[in-house]
């Protein structure tokens, strides 16, 4: 038997596939990155990035107002599983998910590391501050809101 207070966190002990429900929901550090307003060029099948968030997202929260039915609401929605994330190369490259499928450790801001669920907006990594809602705007306007890469 591991003595709890010398073993390592969750996180570094098992595979994304391992996870229960309650670890696998924790690793989420509520940047809400992943809810931003994507479009596909059909000829490059490049991915656009917009400043526009979904419509059910809290901004200020970063937290969707209908975690539940997101995916009825929102039919773009995706519902993240461990395969899924192994293959969505739109995942930030910040995120949770996408840095333990790649064997890569947690950033220091993850609220899981620091303790504190703060961490990510003082890291300036979430939305917040950041984003426009989609809520009352058309597909065209929001395709105004395409914003070049600023890797």
């Amino acid at each position: 038997m591991h003595n709890q207070i010398n073993e390592a966190p969750f996180w570094e002990r098992k595979t994304l596939d391992e996870m229960n429900r309650e670890e696998w929901e924790s690793l989420c550090d509520r940047c809400a990155r992943c809810c931003i307003v994507k479009f596909e060029d059909e000829d490059t099948k490049e991915i656009l990035y917009t400043d526009v968030v979904c419509k059910l997202l809290d901004i200020e929260k970063c937290r969707c107002k209908n975690y539940s039915d997101r995916s009825r609401l929102v039919p773009t929605c995706l519902v993240l599983t461990p395969n899924l994330v192994k293959t969505l190369k739109w995942m930030p490259d910040t995120c949770a998910y996408r840095l333990l499928a790649e064997g890569k450790p947690l950033q220091w801001w993850h609220p899981l590391v620091s303790g504190n669920p703060n961490t990510i907006h003082e890291a300036g990594i979430s939305v917040r501050g950041k984003v426009v809602t989609e809520k009352y705007m058309s597909e065209a306007e929001v395709e105004e809101h395409i914003i070049e890469p600023t890797d």
